[in-house]
């Protein structure tokens, strides 16, 4: 596996790259004035339909007063987490692993016994069509959460976010990758374990291009989400010689994309990325019946799953997709050990893994923060996130929730490497260090890391 600091412009090696976000600066993407197509490459881009000059994330650093406890883990702390995340909604496959992965962390915690046990309420968040999250996050937090994960969707969690912050409870997300929240006036209150878009954006651009195709066309969700991760895509992908001909954007709820299907297809672009939601069921056999190549075909973080028979066979043999993702090597037996708690709770076997590693990653932070506060109050323990993440102090490395609690208990401070690797939170509460995979699927709909290139 290579260590890039930045993703080249026009080669990008295929499998996982491992990016430094603090040493990743990208500027605003913007789109050109021509709506025609000329040729095959050259020239300006189609006519952008984001204002990709606003998806700049600004820059939010929280100070705060230190809280430790001068005897951790002498007292024993029941911490009440809550969850808002997909059971319903245009993420709902997303809701397994995550939920899976929350309900795992908690169990190890628990059974460690070190002082800390995690009292878990399950929530959905649903999507902004059908707001699940109205009424399930304030049920939460009535209950005594002082902890939300979730949600999955940047979308949903802007919609209850200023909540979260007004009961001065951690609202922590394992999938949230929009740049908006970099710069969000949060108290210090939001934390995420999944990078910014401003990373994925630019493997997605540049592994488009360096497959060889010169023009390119997209299909956008409309919302925080989608037009960050689009934009920044766009701008690798231009940076990297090629032309945006077409993008076509819809919005949640929408269940017919025949038009944004025709708009694009009418450009005749190389590729098409789907920056979509779990919408792409439906866009693909749209796709598929234009005839439109499969292997020109790119999904992102968003979309990506092992489709299997929900889709015609072969329908997505050779597509590409990109996503936060972990050393293969880092996450298998995880996912093994995740399957087999789950199944042995008498659940459903788990089909896709997207964004289980961070739940879990995130769950263990809290507890360990908490623990070291000797709290579970929502600003003890976002004062103590930083530290245990390894993003600030001089921690002791440790990769589990009881050698990182014998460290705080011992009198030290921990630096938590979890199932994604080092997360190493900056001041905003965003993680400085990030691995981005690159998946291929396979005739059976499936998809797989492609090789190390």
């Amino acid at each position: 596996m290579s260590v890039l600091k930045r993703a080249p412009r026009t080669k990008l090696m295929s499998g996982i790259a491992l990016l430094s976000a603090t040493a990743l600066v990208l500027s605003a993407c913007g789109g050109g004035s021509d709506n025609s197509k000329e040729s095959k490459s050259g020239g300006e881009s189609a006519k952008f339909p984001v204002d990709c000059s606003t998806q700049q994330p600004s820059k939010y650093e929280q100070e705060f007063d230190e809280v430790k406890s001068d005897s951790p883990g002498k007292d024993k702390l029941t911490f009440n987490v809550g969850t808002a995340l997909p059971q319903t909604g245009n993420l709902a496959f997303l809701g397994p692993p995550e939920i899976a992965a929350t309900e795992f962390a908690a169990q190890e915690i628990n059974k460690a016994d070190k002082g800390i046990k995690i009292d878990l309420t399950q929530g959905d968040s649903g999507d902004t069509d059908n707001k699940a999250y109205e009424t399930e996050v304030p049920r939460i937090l009535k209950g005594g959460a002082n902890a939300v994960v979730g949600a999955a969707s940047s979308g949903v969690s802007l919609q209850f976010i200023d909540q979260v912050i007004a009961a001065d409870a951690i609202q922590i997300s394992p999938a949230n990758t929009s740049p908006e929240f970099s710069g969000y006036e949060d108290n210090g209150l939001y934390w995420r374990t999944a990078p910014s878009d401003t990373l994925q954006g630019e493997v997605l651009g540049n592994q488009i291009a360096a497959d060889g195709n010169e023009t390119l066309g997209m299909i956008i969700l409309n919302d925080s989400y989608g037009t960050g991760l689009a934009c920044f895509a766009k701008e690798a992908y231009e940076n990297a010689g090629g032309k945006v001909v077409a993008a076509s954007m819809y919005n949640t709820g929408d269940t017919n994309f025949s038009a944004q299907v025709e708009d694009v297809l009418a450009a005749d672009p190389d590729a098409i990325a789907l920056v979509t939601f779990e919408e792409v069921t439906t866009i693909i056999p749209e796709l598929n019946s234009a005839k439109f190549p499969s292997d020109k075909m790119y999904l992102v973080d968003g979309n990506l799953s092992n489709f299997g028979d929900d889709l015609e066979a072969g329908a997505l043999e050779g597509a590409q997709g990109t996503t936060p993702a972990a050393d293969p090597e880092l996450t298998d037996q995880f996912k093994k050990n995740l399957q087999s708690y789950w199944t042995g709770k008498g659940e459903k076997k788990l089909k896709d893994w997207t964004y289980a590693p961070e739940s879990y990653d995130a769950m263990v932070l809290m507890a360990l923060a908490s623990l070291q506060a000797g709290s579970t109050e929502g600003p003890d323990i976002a004062a103590n996130l930083q530290e245990v993440s390894g993003g600030s102090g001089e921690g002791k490395k440790c990769t589990s929730f009881a050698e990182c609690a014998d460290i705080i208990i011992g009198g030290g401070t921990a630096d938590y490497d979890g199932v994604t690797g080092p997360i190493t939170f900056d001041g905003a509460g965003d993680p400085t260090e990030a691995t981005i995979g690159i998946f291929k699927y396979d005739d059976k709909n499936n998809y797989a890391f492609s090789k190390i290139g």
